[in-house]
This record gives C-alpha cells, sequence and structure tokens, in this order.
C-alpha cells in the first residue's frame, strides 16, 4: 500500500487478527499499549506518531465486553488528539448489538455505543452481520456492515459432502429470513421451529407503578376504556417443514445462550434428522456453553472468528471455526486505497 500513509493499532484482545489481517494488507501494526493503573483504570500509550496518517484500529470483543469498549474509545481518542487524518474502527462483532431495541423500562444500548463511537472521533466503521441492519442509522459516519454469510455457505458445500441432502432450519420465525437467504443460495428447502419449550425472556410488562385507565364519565365517550392487546401464549414446539430423514442446518446471526439451540436439536432428532448443524456468524458461547453443546444432540457447530473462543473449542470439540478475516483485510485496504465497497456486497438483498 504505497498511495496513503497507514498505520494499524492494536492490542491485546486480538493479537491473532491482527497478525492475520496483517498478512493480507500489507500494513504495517502500530505500536500502542494498553493497560490498568493501580486505579483500575485504562490508559493508552500510543509509541509512535499517527499525525496525518489512516489509522484503523481493530478491536474484538473479549471476556470483559465493558473493558473492551472502553480500550477502544480511549484508543481512538488518543488517536484522535494526535491529530490522526482519519480513524477507522473495525469491530467484527459490535458489542451490545442485541439491546437494539426497546424493553420494558430498558434503553437502546446500541444507540448509545453508536453516539460514543462518534463523540471519541471515529470517521468510518466496519462491522459484520450486525444484529439488526438498522443499527447503521444510529450512526453520523460512513458503516459498512459486511457479510460472513458467503464463507458459511462455502463450508457447506466443501465440508458437508451430502449437503444436497439438506434442509436449512430457521429456530424461530425471527430468523426466518436468514434461513430463507441460505436456503435459495444452496437450493435446499427450509423448515421453521414456532414456539418455544421455555421462553427464556419476556417483554411482557409488569405493570407495577402503572395504575390501569380511569373510566370517563363525559358525554361524548360515557365509559370509554382503552383497549389492550391480548397477551401473547406461544404454543408448544413444533416444526413446520418435513426433515425427517434429512440433514438439518440450524442457521443464526449470534450463538450466546444455547438453550433455543439444544431445544430445537431435540425436537428436530424426533422428527427425523439424521444430523444437525449449527452455524452463525459470531460464536459469544458465554457461560456454559460448550458443556451443554457436548451433551446435546447437535452434531457441529460452525462460527466465525468474529469472536476469540479458543477456550471453548478445547472445552467442545464439535465447534469448528471458519476464518473471514480475509474479508476484513480486504475492506481495510479498500477503504484505505479509497476504491469502492460495492465489490464486497454483490448479490445482497435489500433482505440479507
Amino acid at each position: 500500500l504505497e498511495s496513503r500513509d497507514s498505520q494499524k493499532c492494536g492490542w491485546r484482545s486480538e493479537a491473532d487478527s491482527l497478525c492475520s489481517e496483517s498478512v493480507w494488507t500489507g500494513l504495517p501494526l502500530g505500536a500502542a499499549f494498553t493497560f490498568c493503573i493501580v486505579s483500575v483504570e485504562t490508559r493508552v500509550q500510543i509509541q509512535e506518531s499517527v499525525r496525518g496518517k489512516d489509522v484503523f484500529v481493530i478491536q474484538t470483543v473479549s471476556k470483559d465486553v465493558n473493558t473492551t469498549i472502553m480500550e477502544m474509545l480511549i484508543m481512538v481518542y488518543a488517536c484522535r488528539t494526535s491529530c490522526a487524518r482519519s480513524i477507522t474502527g473495525v469491530l467484527p462483532y459490535f458489542p451490545y448489538s442485541k439491546q437494539c431495541k426497546m424493553r420494558k423500562r430498558g434503553s437502546i444500548v446500541s444507540k448509545l455505543m453508536a453516539s460514543m463511537m462518534c463523540k471519541a472521533g471515529l470517521t468510518h466503521l466496519i462491522t459484520m452481520d450486525l444484529h439488526q441492519k438498522e443499527i447503521q442509522g444510529f450512526f453520523n459516519i460512513p458503516v459498512d456492515n459486511l457479510r460472513a454469510s458467503p464463507f458459511l455457505l462455502q463450508y457447506i458445500q466443501e465440508e458437508i459432502p451430502d449437503y444436497r441432502n439438506a434442509v436449512i432450519v430457521a429456530k424461530s420465525p425471527a430468523s426466518a429470513k436468514r434461513a430463507q437467504s441460505f436456503a435459495e443460495r444452496l437450493r435446499l428447502g427450509i423448515a421453521v421451529i414456532h414456539g418455544e419449550a421455555q421462553d427464556a425472556e419476556s417483554d411482557q410488562v409488569d405493570g407495577r407503578h402503572s395504575p390501569p385507565t380511569v373510566k370517563t364519565t363525559g358525554a361524548i365517550h360515557p365509559s370509554m376504556e382503552i383497549p389492550l392487546l391480548i397477551p401473547k401464549e406461544k404454543p408448544p414446539i413444533s416444526v413446520v417443514g418435513d426433515v425427517g430423514g434429512r440433514i438439518a442446518i440450524i442457521v443464526d446471526d449470534i450463538i450466546d445462550d444455547v438453550d433455543s439451540f439444544v431445544a430445537a436439536a431435540e425436537t428436530l432428532k424426533e422428527r427425523g434428522a439424521y444430523k444437525i448443524f449449527v452455524m452463525a456468524t459470531h460464536g459469544l458461547l458465554s457461560c456454559e456453553a460448550p458443556r451443554f453443546i457436548e451433551e446435546s444432540a447437535i452434531d457441529e457447530v460452525v462460527v466465525t472468528n468474529t469472536i476469540p473462543h479458543e477456550l471453548q473449542k478445547l472445552q467442545c470439540p464439535k465447534i469448528k471455526t471458519v476464518d473471514i478475516s480475509m474479508i476484513l483485510s480486504e475492506a481495510i485496504r479498500r477503504i484505505h486505497n479509497g476504491e469502492s465497497m460495492s465489490y464486497l456486497f454483490r448479490n445482497i438483498g435489500v433482505d440479507d
């Protein structure tokens, strides 16, 4: 890369991805250190000049997500106050992306994250498979939401010999669009799991501190009451579609708490599926996920390396990894050289 000066900065949580992407892009790694002082505060020291350079700050999500966020914000702000020409954040997994909707008396944390990153000094963001693509609208800077599906589709075609006898499964109606996208590209059938064995999280407001409306006694609308929605009641878990005698491939964007995947796999086994794969972009795999996967009817879990999960792989041999560093490196190269990014979004529809 000779057209413009560039620097890539990173720290302890993503050493492997930094080395991998440096091989693809040819960009030098910037010398920067992040450490905690006695008061448990995070401090960043950039060891070389970034004045007038294009800086790419790569950050993967570690176990302590809040510390990870602060490390990145401080690093970005340090580059900004050091007069970097541009600062591009590379977050393969965007933290707090699951909190992109209002729930009960909570908040839309994804919007807060976007505001903090822009305020710190980011001028561009590269990420992958946002939980909801509308999160891009939370930013007032360019956002490139790359896709990992080409790598997962290639894995299916190359590593599952009899994939032609497979059916793509959505573990809930909410993930049906993603399953449909996979099925149409592989020319396979689709099945949808409806209902839940146990609802992990309910959006029903408890109603405390919110008394019902007072009946009106006016002449125009006597005894008028505001109509309320009937509470949802999910039916017992069932499968819409034929999976008997086939390979079931469950697709989703994030694997975090695996209870729903384990329940889906058991249901698919009961319906006659003889092999079950789970494929997702982001493998958070928190808590006891590796143990639950190992003891379940799932034959293989395939995730990308947007999030480090080496420890989980040691605990569960069923977990496989697909490397997506190539597309991140190509995005960095194109942005640095001022090239078009449209090639990386070929054949991606509005609903993908």
